[in-house]
């Protein structure tokens, strides 16, 4: 596996320079902890799968590898400069994740919190990388502080690690705080917790991506939870003429379930041709089986996403894993 030196020597400094720092406030007892705590794993492996797999960095195409060090040389060059810059530390650890580093990123997170332990952002991103590697308290731990840092703040959007087709940003830091701890939750099955968290998420998707990805799993949660007219409330804004950038799968996984659109009209690659769209809207198939009462088939369709290893960050690989961990059928 590809590994960068510079970025060991990095996490390496960044411990230092947090503990060396005598000044540093400590984190208020209520907050989450600043400290990563990773198990032990297999050289390059990156986590345990809820299924007992051991998931590696996922390979790349060379191309898009490229990109993803050289910017990852560019936030090693920012930090440089800027050591204890909470923004330089945060793109490290983003530049670090999306080369599949999952437990670097999150221990410069860890290092980033001991100087700046009241910074949601820091909790914001640690916590969707302890989702990535399958550790759901650590990330409900870390969502819960972050959202209980911006209440009562304005919301702000967060900049793209890559552009989308319109080179603008969609997403912001609450929405993001709010999405993804319900995520967290509904993985675990509490589907309880993860529709207080969709409702709170829901209130700040202020455009048509943010809308259609909060209520494609609202109205999921709302269904399993035999609340089907709130359901059918959640639907009405969703509409075939909505303008989507970013999150395509969501809303065409929406008109599946609304009945707008077909089984194949949704079918796409599989195994190791799958995408990270394909893997996303395999899982709601499996939902819309689910729902249906067709129990069998939305646990094959889990099945088959669990063959395309490659997807395995995918919140559609990661939700199904967690389907089948909950069920006695494998």
């Amino acid at each position: 596996m590809y590994r960068l030196p510079a970025l060991v020597v990095t996490v390496v400094a960044l411990g230092a320079l947090a503990c060396d720092r005598a000044d540093a406030p400590p984190p208020p007892s209520d907050s989450a902890p600043t400290s990563a705590d990773l198990p032990s794993l297999p050289e390059g492996a990156q986590a345990i799968s809820f299924v007992g797999d051991t998931l590696y960095a996922p390979e790349q195409p060379e191309d898009v590898r490229s990109v993803y060090r050289e910017r990852l040389e560019e936030a090693e060059d920012a930090l440089a400069a800027a050591p204890e810059d909470v923004d330089a530390l945060i793109w490290m650890g983003r530049r670090t994740a999306y080369l599949g580093h999952y437990r670097e990123a999150i221990e410069i997170y860890s290092n980033a919190l001991r100087l700046h332990p009241e910074d949601p952002r820091l909790y914001r991103h640690r916590g969707h990388r302890y989702l990535t590697v399958r550790r759901l308290d650590d990330a409900i731990a870390d969502f819960t502080r972050a959202a209980e840092l911006v209440e009562g703040e304005e919301d702000e959007i967060e900049p793209d690690g890559l552009p989308n087709a319109i080179n603008q940003p969609l997403s912001t830091l609450h929405f993001n705080i709010w999405y993804h701890l319900a995520l967290a939750h509904y993985v675990q099955g509490d589907f309880e917790a993860a529709l207080e968290a969709q409702r709170a998420c829901l209130a700040v998707s202020t455009n048509p991506d943010l809308l259609v990805a909060t209520t494609y799993w609202l109205y999921q949660t709302l269904v399993r939870l035999g609340r089907d007219e709130e359901a059918a409330e959640v639907m009405e804004p969703i509409s075939e003429e909505m303008e989507i950038v970013e999150n395509d799968a969501y809303h065409q996984l929406l008109l599946l379930f609304r009945g707008d659109r077909s089984l194949e009209d949704l079918a796409g690659p599989s195994g190791t041709e799958a995408t990270l769209q394909s893997t996303t809207t395999a899982y709601g198939i499996g939902v819309w089986h689910l729902m249906e009462g067709r129990s069998e088939e939305a646990h094959e369709t889990w099945e088959r996403i669990l063959g395309a290893t490659n997807q395995w960050p995918a919140f559609g690989y990661l939700a199904a894993e967690g389907e089948l961990a909950r069920s006695a059928v494998r």
